[in-house]
């Protein structure tokens, strides 16, 4: 019997992931966003009844109502549905039911979620094994972040910024790295890092669990299963890594095997991490080595992990997620070393007040690689200001440091500066999770006129 899912911000990356899942079961799926998006327009195509806008009126008699952490309880939707009896699941809540009779195979951790999640979604796919997934970004050789699959495995992120990734018990697991971050959510180290293991402790195979032995955190918290990295004392240990323009060339030892000239389409050594996880993993699922290969080299990449948005009169945009300190230092590094001599201007959006306050003084090295920053405001991400937390205070701290090239413009401003200030072989890549992703390709209008 089908079912009507009704879903509060569907055009979110997350929740059009799983609406995608449901609408290719064949269930009923309506929902609401506050705004028209490439997601809404596309989700609409594939079948699903969105409003622009969020009102009770929206609610149509559904058997479930989907929302977010993002959610607030005052949500005309959710506080209907929530008076009328009408069943109120968050969305991990669907994706654990989603996940009920398969084999799910999670990726967590403070940074590369996505890219992990998708490169391995690619090799099982590229292995005929047909899995379902949910992703944090678009899939770009399959242009989707959702799939109903008729394998035995289903690839998910499990997002640890609010808890919800202990929502679910997996077959297998990856947990890339482990920083102080969403704090206003754990509140103290000893919370994350017991979140953590917690997590580590419902991987069904330890057989088929991967995590960092170069964090430092996670080889503390003394996980079993198998360990990677570049450190001689992982299980699995990478070497003869280098970059080559815009793709990673290197070797892995891995259970008294070496496994020469792997590459992979991405840059960065943390990439290179991303991608041994996904190779051990695969290795572990008994997928031949040959198919391994053929994955890692074909990956074309995910939506907004330095996505290129176009190019103008020889000034190349790019687009990128990044929005954590560290994060933005690694995506950087690796772009120069691709770009070479061209000018590396960035355009940052901080994301939330409380990360920018918690991670205040790691700003002072992450844009180390640029040749030019240009920080505009913050983005709340539904959270109320803090007072002191400003634009003009990160920029301050990175000042402080000795980076004297970078300065301050508002989001109202942003594109029409950069349109002017932009010189032919400049690179430009707007880095950010709030709506800087916009800006890139409304530069590019704007230089061509």
């Amino acid at each position: 019997m089908q079912k009507h899912y009704h879903m509060i911000g569907i055009g979110g990356i997350g929740m059009s992931a799983l609406a995608r899942i449901l609408l290719q079961k064949g269930e009923k799926v309506t929902g609401s966003d506050i705004r028209e998006s490439e997601n809404v327009k596309k989700l609409r195509m594939e079948g699903a009844e969105i409003y622009l806008g969020h009102d009770k009126k929206n609610i149509k008699k559904p058997d479930a109502v989907i929302y977010s952490t993002e959610i607030p309880k005052e949500n005309p939707e959710y506080s209907f549905a929530k008076k009328n009896g009408i069943p109120l699941l968050h969305r991990s809540e669907l994706l654990a039911h989603l996940m009920e009779g398969y084999a799910p195979v999670l990726i967590t951790g403070t940074h590369g979620k996505t890219t992990t999640a998708s490169l391995l979604a690619h090799t099982l796919l590229e292995a005929g094994l047909d899995p379902s997934y949910a992703l944090g970004g678009v899939l770009q050789s399959t242009n989707s972040n959702g799939h109903f699959g008729k394998g035995i495995y289903f690839v998910a992120e499990a997002d640890e910024s609010d808890g919800t990734f202990l929502n679910y018990p997996s077959f297998s697991a990856i947990i890339t790295n482990l920083e102080h971050d969403h704090m206003h959510f754990w509140k103290t180290e000893e919370a994350l890092f017991k979140g953590f293991q917690q997590f580590a402790s419902r991987v069904g195979s330890t057989k088929h669990f991967f995590w960092c032995y170069d964090d430092i955190i996670l080889r503390s918290l003394k996980f079993p299963g198998f360990s990677y990295g570049f450190h001689e004392k992982a299980d699995l240990v990478i070497d003869n890594f280098q970059q080559i323009k815009w793709k990673m060339r290197f070797d892995i030892s891995f259970e008294e095997k070496h496994y020469r000239n792997l590459e992979i389409p991405l840059i960065g050594a943390h990439n290179v991490l991303n991608s041994a996880a996904v190779f051990g993993l695969g290795l572990k699922l008994d997928i031949e080595e040959k198919l391994m290969r053929k994955g890692l080299k074909s990956f074309m990449g995910v939506g907004r992990r330095v996505e290129k948005k176009g190019e103008m009169k020889d000034i190349e945009v790019y687009d990128d997620y990044a929005h954590h300190p560290t994060e933005i230092f690694a995506t950087l590094r690796a772009l120069k070393k691709a770009l070479k001599n061209k000018r590396l201007i960035v355009a940052y959006q901080p994301h939330r007040f409380s990360r920018t306050k918690y991670c205040l003084d790691d700003f002072a090295d992450a844009f180390t690689y640029a040749d030019q920053v240009i920080l505009t405001d913050i983005i709340a991400a539904g959270e109320s200001p803090l007072s002191g937390v400003t634009p003009e205070k990160v920029l301050e701290r990175i000042k402080a440091d000795g980076y004297n090239s970078i300065r301050y413009v508002a989001r109202e401003k942003l594109i029409d500066y950069l349109a002017t200030h932009l010189q032919p072989h400049d690179v430009l890549i707007t880095m950010g999770a709030g709506d800087i992703t916009h800006v890139g390709p409304a530069v590019l209008q704007k230089i061509e006129t």
